[in-house]
């Protein structure tokens, strides 16, 4: 059995008070900030790709390594958060990630080679995966435990409300500054967020292990993850299954991580706590809370790519029409966080789920001839949902862990969190790709001389000039705008369905009591 020499118990951690006053406004703000940085940057580069691949001399399919080498070391490390915050201490380990977070940013920025900058971008991610479970994991020390779950409306906020904005960002500061400052941006505000982190916190420092090094599992779950990522990322430009790239990226992940899992069963120092899955609030909870963001996401895809490839919006545009999603959250989030403990958490998730239901099926109605008011509209109202989401859903999968133990929690459900948000984008984009196709192929066989709509149009195009070969064209980009609009309904109501099910399957947890204030 995989082992290693006997190593003494960590030395227990002095259990501090909660903060109060300006202290603990101050270190909340510091926290969202490293938060809302970290994941501002998982898409603000998303719109810039294609000035930064020119500016760069390489292709746009390959300049998307620059999304690609950061999503994948940030999944590599995301597990490992408790392992490391054990091995050097829950504030120390944020604020040197934090840090050198920053430092990245400014050296990607000055990046003059497209290869130094996929490097750099993979070492940014390395240092961006343990910022996110462990400023959740510090936001709950500094709270007492009658108000976690304003801590956790907090930090749900940013993570919500930092990707919506991304494009949006991206896109004016690429067109108007230059690309070199979507990365510049974040040293200030990482520089601020690790001082003021450690000047608050530095006397509240977790308790320290010095185990040994899982070696095998590391390299194993660097391997195994690496893969499903890279597989994810290239799956819709490889077609999938049919590309042998694929195949065996998929054969390698699925290798590793079973091996992986065999591995840290019996390791008496794993580099992540396998342990949890025995725990059926944190499972539950960490399932619902990845498959319902998958589905949100898969939304958040579609809608800006379909506006902007079939609409005629602009980058800026479509953000714009997807940004209102986060405004409810932002205003009702403290309130759910302050009364978590009037109801039980399991129906709130339930009316959430419900909500996203309603809101889907408002999108799937959408027509070609939809105002952009009509389409910010339920991108709004799912705000409100959204504040009932994240928030209970986090405090269910945190539930009865003692402090040790929190930040090995929250490490693992990002991870899945963020695995299943890569998976989502993956498996949209196909299954749109793929319905547009088919309900094209369905609506071109309805275009013949028999059909009195076809032919009116081209006999109304024919009275108006225009020559038979452009007509056929535009008949042709017709046909197209609605096949698109068509998938994109179908992947509404597919969602709609994902959120049905998920409105009961959150009831196999058990009930969660939050103390009161």
């Amino acid at each position: 059995m995989p082992g290693g020499p006997i190593v003494p118990p960590p030395a227990e951690a002095p259990q501090h008070p909660p903060l109060t006053g300006v202290p603990i406004v101050v270190a909340t703000i510091s926290l969202a900030l490293a938060t809302f940085m970290n994941v501002l940057d998982t898409t603000i580069a998303n719109v810039s790709i294609p000035t930064i691949a020119g500016s760069l001399s390489v292709s746009p399919s390959q300049g998307t390594w620059v999304i690609t080498s950061y999503a994948v070391s940030t999944a590599i490390v995301v597990p490992l958060t408790g392992w490391l915050a054990k091995r050097f201490g829950e504030v120390r380990l944020f604020v040197l990630c934090t840090s050198l977070f920053s430092l990245m940013s400014w050296l990607c920025g000055f990046a003059q080679n497209f290869t130094v900058l996929v490097v750099l971008r993979s070492l940014q991610g390395v240092v961006a995966g343990p910022m996110i479970p462990l400023s959740q994991t510090l936001l709950l020390r500094c709270y007492p435990p009658e108000k976690k779950g304003m801590a956790l409306a907090f930090w749900a906020m940013t993570t919500v409300v930092a990707p919506i904005i991304g494009p949006i960002l991206g896109g004016y500061i690429t067109d108007n500054v230059g690309w070199s400052w979507i990365f510049y941006i974040n040293v200030p505000v990482g520089m601020l967020s690790a001082a003021v982190t450690w000047s608050l916190l530095r006397g509240r420092e977790s308790a320290v292990m010095k185990a040994p090094i899982d070696a095998v599992g590391l390299a194993l779950l660097v391997v195994g993850v690496g893969a499903v990522q890279i597989m994810f990322d290239r799956g819709e430009d490889l077609d999938w299954f049919n590309s042998k790239v694929i195949v065996a990226l998929a054969v390698v992940a699925f290798v590793a991580l079973v091996f992986f899992l065999a591995w840290e069963a019996y390791e008496k120092y794993p580099v992540v706590d396998l342990s949890l899955f025995l725990r059926r609030n944190w499972v539950v909870a960490t399932a619902a809370l990845s498959v319902g963001y998958m589905a949100f996401f898969a939304g958040a895809v579609i809608l800006p790519l379909w506006l902007q490839t079939q609409m005629g919006y602009t980058a800026t545009w479509a953000g714009l029409a997807a940004a209102p999603v986060g405004l409810f959250m932002l205003v009702l989030s403290p309130v759910v966080g302050k009364y978590l403990h009037v109801m039980d958490l399991r129906i709130m998730v339930t009316f959430a789920y419900f909500w996203f239901v309603f809101i889907c099926l408002w999108t799937a109605s959408f027509n070609t001839d939809v105002s952009f008011y009509n389409i910010a509209l339920p991108r709004l109202m799912q705000g409100i949902g959204m504040s009932v989401f994240f928030i209970p859903l986090t405090t269910i999968s945190l539930s009865g862990l003692p402090p040790d133990r929190i930040a090995s929690a929250a490490g693992l459900t990002n991870f899945s969190r963020i695995l299943a948000g890569g998976f989502g984008t993956s498996l949209v984009v196909t299954l749109w790709d793929d319905r547009t196709i088919y309900h094209k192929s369905v609506l071109l066989e309805q275009i013949n001389q028999y059909n009195p709509a076809a032919t009116s149009a081209l006999n109304r195009m024919a009275d108006a000039g225009v020559p038979g070969d452009a007509a056929i064209r535009m008949l042709d980009m017709s046909v197209t705008k609605q096949a698109s609009m068509l998938a994109t309904n179908d992947v509404f109501y597919l969602s709609a369905l994902v959120f049905l099910f998920l409105a009961f399957f959150v009831w196999l947890s058990d009930r969660v009591r939050v103390p009161a204030h």
